[in-house]
């Protein structure tokens, strides 16, 4: 008798200590804050010419995510899917396609290539799914030097540069609104408001500027008939549609463009006000999850 109570106390009452103690992982929403699932998400996804995946770069939960969007995608679209990276900078990409046509070791490329801390738990994965499955891998970014000059000295230092360089870069001249929400928070974030004295920080603003109106080139480049591109980027370059997302539709107002944001949050059961809206689709993880560096 004792070992049949026992039996039932295992069967019944451990299930529901389990089912107590879920935790999860992260939850999925929709732009108006209701929870959605990740089929539904890929199915909104397939039916895009561009997805910009926006992360929190240092968050696991992200880069497992975008690593299962990515295997999703690629069984719809196969070899017309295209990915396209912030992480690597446009002059790297002969580096990433002389390893994809087995001329350099991978070992070249982490040496050469200007690759980020988390590299090899992060973004490592996504590269060779690309190399694996013969798929084009852009890098998308501009190289940091110039963005990088842009916040030192404007926007008409890129005028300057050889004709060279200007490759890496959108075409210039670049538009930039400093109106957009974006910059104009990064600016309040700084304690300015644009124009005169305060050319510094809007350099700042512009440094951003370069970087976004340079993805969105570069994911134009590389968008044929029929294709798709999943483009890989920190979640502020696209977050309220903007940043990349309103280049893309500067230059083809037509697109259709899915974007997803990434949050954390203490509770994910429910979309905190502030991050209604940030995206087609918004990723809620917990605040505590661990970090990739």
């Amino acid at each position: 008798m004792r070992l049949i109570n026992l039996f039932i106390s295992l069967f019944f009452v451990l299930p529901m200590s389990f089912a107590q103690q879920h935790l999860p992982a992260y939850q999925l929403f929709d732009k108006e804050g209701k929870p959605a699932d990740f089929e539904n998400m890929l199915s909104t996804l397939n039916e895009a010419d561009v997805v910009l995946f926006g992360e929190l770069h240092n968050n696991p939960i992200c880069h497992w995510l975008q690593l299962q969007v990515t295997k999703k995608l690629h069984e719809q679209k196969g070899e017309n899917l295209v990915l396209a990276a912030e992480m690597f900078e446009a002059d790297d990409q002969i580096i990433i396609d002389e390893f994809f046509a087995g001329k350099i070791k991978e070992s070249h490329l982490e040496n050469e290539a200007k690759i980020w801390n988390n590299y090899a738990t992060d973004y490592r994965p996504l590269l060779l799914f690309a190399k694996e499955n013969k798929l084009t891998f852009v890098a998308s970014n501009i190289p940091r030097r110039y963005a990088s000059l842009v916040s030192r000295e404007g926007l008409d230092a890129l005028k300057d540069l050889e004709k060279e360089a200007k490759n890496w870069i959108a075409p210039l001249p670049i538009e930039v609104d400093l109106e957009l929400p974006g910059y104009k928070n990064m600016l309040a974030m700084m304690g300015a408001h644009g124009g005169g004295d305060n050319s510094k920080a809007n350099n700042f603003a512009y440094a951003q500027a370069v970087k976004d109106a340079t993805m969105a080139y570069f994911i134009l480049e590389n968008l044929k008939k029929d294709q798709q591109v999943l483009h890989y980027n920190g979640a502020y370059h696209s977050n309220n549609f903007e940043g990349i997302y309103w280049y893309l539709k500067q230059k083809k107002s037509k697109l259709k463009i899915v974007t997803i944001s990434s949050v954390e949050e203490g509770d994910v059961s429910g979309l905190d006000e502030k991050n209604i809206g940030l995206a087609d689709f918004v990723i809620a993880i917990p605040s505590d999850m661990t970090k990739t560096y």
